[in-house]
C-alpha cells in the first residue's frame, strides 16, 4: 500500500527559524502529526538544559504530564518545526501519553502551519520573560508574547476557552505545573 502524500514540508520561515507548510489542503479536525522525540523525565529535561542561557526561548520540548517530557532534539521528528501564533490553525492533543496536532479549521496549501504555545509564566520569571518569548506570528491581534496568560495591559484581549496543551518552552523548574516547558 502507497504512504500517503505528506501534509507539510519544513523550510524557513518568516516567524522563527523553520516552519512548517501545507502541501496540500488540510482539512479541519484532521490529524496531521504526532509530536515525537525521546520520552525523559522532568528532572532529567531540566538536567539537560540547566546550562543554557536563560534568555535562549529557544526548546523542543513538551510536558505530557506531570512525569514525562518529551525532548524531540534527540529523536524527533518534524512537529517541532510548527511554530506559535496567537491565531492558530492547529491545536495539540494528548491521548493515551501521546501528543498530536491537529487542524482546528481548513489549511491551504502554502500556509504555515500553528498552534498557540500558552506557555505558563512562573513566579520567578525575569522582568522581560514577555520579550524574551516575544511572538512575532504577525497577527493583528497578536498578544505579543507567547507566554499565558497575558500581562495586564490597556489591550482588550480575548482569553482562550481551555487552557493550551502544549506549549514549546523548555521544562520548568520543578514543581511549575504547565503543558510546554520553558528551560
Amino acid at each position: 500500500m502507497a504512504r500517503p502524500a505528506p501534509y507539510f514540508a519544513v523550510r524557513r520561515s518568516r516567524v522563527h527559524g523553520r516552519g512548517a507548510f501545507a502541501l496540500r489542503r488540510i482539512r479541519k479536525g484532521t490529524r496531521i502529526i504526532e509530536y515525537l522525540g525521546e520520552r525523559v523525565s522532568h528532572q532529567e529535561a531540566d538536567r539537560r538544559y540547566e546550562d543554557r542561557d536563560p534568555r535562549d526561548s529557544h526548546t523542543f520540548l513538551f510536558i505530557v504530564d506531570a512525569r514525562t517530557v518529551i525532548d524531540a532534539g534527540v529523536h524527533g521528528n518534524a512537529a517541532r518545526f510548527i511554530n506559535h501564533s496567537c491565531n492558530p490553525n492547529c491545536e495539540t492533543v494528548i491521548e493515551a501519553k501521546r501528543v498530536y496536532i491537529e487542524a482546528v479549521r481548513t489549511i491551504q496549501p502554502g500556509e504555515e502551519l500553528s498552534y498557540d504555545y500558552q506557555l505558563g509564566r512562573a513566579p520567578d520569571d525575569p522582568p522581560d520573560a514577555d520579550e524574551i518569548y516575544a511572538c512575532r506570528c504577525g497577527h493583528p491581534e497578536c498578544r505579543g508574547s507567547m507566554l499565558w496568560p497575558p500581562r495586564k495591559s490597556a489591550r482588550n484581549v480575548p482569553q482562550p476557552a481551555k487552557p493550551a496543551v502544549k506549549t514549546k518552552r523548555r521544562a520548568p523548574p520543578r514543581g511549575r505545573g504547565q503543558s510546554m516547558t520553558r528551560r
